[in-house]
């Protein structure tokens, strides 16, 4: 897949920011949901790793000197390691994971990070509208593509949003199936749940 990189416009419902470049030489790959037999086993150039302990389980944090690449959830669906070439470097995410806290904490409703998600035009225009969910709403696939102006395409938004590489930050819990029931999630339904409840002020994590 040819991947390409964009940069999501800040807007009230979300302070991070996507990485504004040229596209690499290197054919990034990323964590996918549907484990496409490329992500964590990869080799990253100067990629900085850190598990942290959280409140749905443990998570695996990646990035390198663009922006956070990826979240993990090292119990979810797919489980994954770090590939041997990473570098372990708890320091490098002290910020991402003070947000993190704050935001299971119910004290963080939006992010302000670097990101770096590599995927294509299509990928990034629908996780950059995940970003504009506010916190603690939900939509369907159905209204997810009427948003990025085609309503065709939930399938397609569907596959995208599932192949999300960093979820929570971006908020691909937030959207729903068409009958108001919770759909697949790579961490598992279970944690969507449980993000969902904490947003709505119905669940405290910490």
């Amino acid at each position: 897949m040819e991947n390409a990189r964009e940069t999501l416009i800040k807007s009230s419902r979300c302070k991070s920011r996507f990485l504004d470049s040229t596209e690499s030489p290197v054919n990034w790959p990323f964590c996918s949901a549907r484990n496409d037999k490329v992500g964590v086993n990869q080799s990253f150039p100067s990629m900085r790793c850190s598990e942290m302990p959280s409140p749905v389980g443990p998570l695996l944090l990646a990035a390198d000197d663009d922006g956070l690449r990826q979240i993990i959830f090292m119990n979810g669906r797919d489980r994954a390691q770090p590939s041997p070439d990473w570098v372990l470097d708890r320091s490098a995410f002290a910020e991402t994971i003070r947000q993190l806290k704050a935001y299971f904490s119910g004290e963080l409703e939006a992010f302000d990070l670097p990101l770096a998600p590599e995927g294509t035009p299509f990928q990034l225009q629908v996780w950059r509208q995940l970003c504009e969910i506010p916190y603690g709403e939900t939509i369907s696939y159905g209204e997810l593509a009427r948003r990025i102006g085609n309503f065709k395409a939930s399938r397609a938004v569907g596959l995208a949003n599932g192949a999300n590489p960093i979820p929570i930050i971006i908020p691909c819990h937030r959207v729903i199936g068409s009958n108001g029931k919770l759909t697949g999630y790579g961490g598992g339904l279970p944690i969507k749940e449980k993000l969902l409840a904490l947003e709505r002020r119905q669940l405290r994590l910490l």
